[in-house]
């Protein structure tokens, strides 16, 4: 690990940001140049300590999850974001196939949607981004490897998953996560990674088995789901699925469906990200 390199770079990329690239006002009392570090931990989902001793040269190595964050909040290019990576002493992750990245156009509305909840995500049900509200709403979901990486495999394979849906809608949640890959698997008909995702949900879970057979065919476009919160409780909230013209990544816009989740949406954004349960 290159520390004092490491702590220079991310300092000199915070400092070439400018507020507006990022949805944050820059106001006429503004002395910061670019962003100020608590702004970086807000877009990144962690803590303003640990972005001062990183920039301080203090911090012990940083994780690859938390080298994405990074890259995400000071919006890194390709080449930047493997330079962090090497600086940090690990393998930068390839920038295609499994671990893709989301696109800087839906990055960008990401910033722009400011309190609405809002995800990028990739065919497969792969979060590849997510602005502060989203991270408020339902945790951290850029943060999984292998195949917990995808919704749909974390819904059939961990009970925790499920738990945040209540059980009356849970039999529908999973036909619409079944009929999203179907569609999936047939637009990338051939396609090993694909193949193989369906083939170990088939041997993790009897429900996928199921309804894999079953062959239901659906893109996810607009529903409405009500998510249980560890913190304020029941959200009912719609959903708006916006799709890139390659059909490559979704740009998912969750919006509340009832004045008291709005209220209660309010007070998560209060209550901020300290102490947000971990799984």
């Amino acid at each position: 690990m290159q520390r004092d390199q490491l702590a220079d770079f991310l300092r000199r990329r915070r400092e070439a940001i400018r507020p507006a690239e990022v949805g944050i006002a820059d106001g006429p009392r503004r002395r910061t140049t670019g962003l100020r570090r608590e702004e970086v931990a807000m877009l990144a989902g962690m803590s303003v300590d640990y972005v001062v001793r990183i920039e301080q040269g203090r911090s012990s190595r940083p994780s690859t999850q938390m080298l994405g964050a990074l890259a995400r909040a000071l919006r890194l290019s390709d080449d930047e974001r493997d330079h962090l990576f090497h600086l940090a002493g690990h393998r930068p992750p390839p920038a295609d196939g499994l671990a893709g990245r989301a696109r800087a156009g839906l990055i960008r509305m990401l910033d722009l949607l400011g309190d609405t909840p809002a995800l990028v995500l990739s065919d497969l049900g792969e979060v590849l981004a997510g602005n502060r509200a989203a991270l408020l709403l339902t945790g951290d979901l850029t943060s999984f490897s292998g195949d917990r990486r995808y919704v749909v495999h974390r819904w059939f394979t961990d009970p925790a998953a499920r738990a945040v849906c209540p059980p009356a809608e849970r039999e529908d949640h999973a036909r619409r996560l079944v009929a999203d890959l179907r569609a999936a698997a047939g637009r990338r008909s051939g396609d090993p990674t694909v193949a193989g995702l369906v083939d170990r949900l088939r041997a993790a879970s009897a429900d996928f088995r199921r309804l894999w057979a079953e062959h239901e065919v659906a893109v996810r476009r607009a529903d409405r789901k009500t998510f249980l919160n560890p913190r304020v409780g029941r959200l009912l909230m719609d959903c708006e699925t916006l799709v890139t013209p390659d059909q490559g990544q979704q740009l998912l816009v969750l919006t509340p469906a009832d004045a008291d989740t709005r209220e209660r949406l309010e007070l998560l954004r209060v209550l901020g990200v300290q102490d947000f349960p971990t799984g």
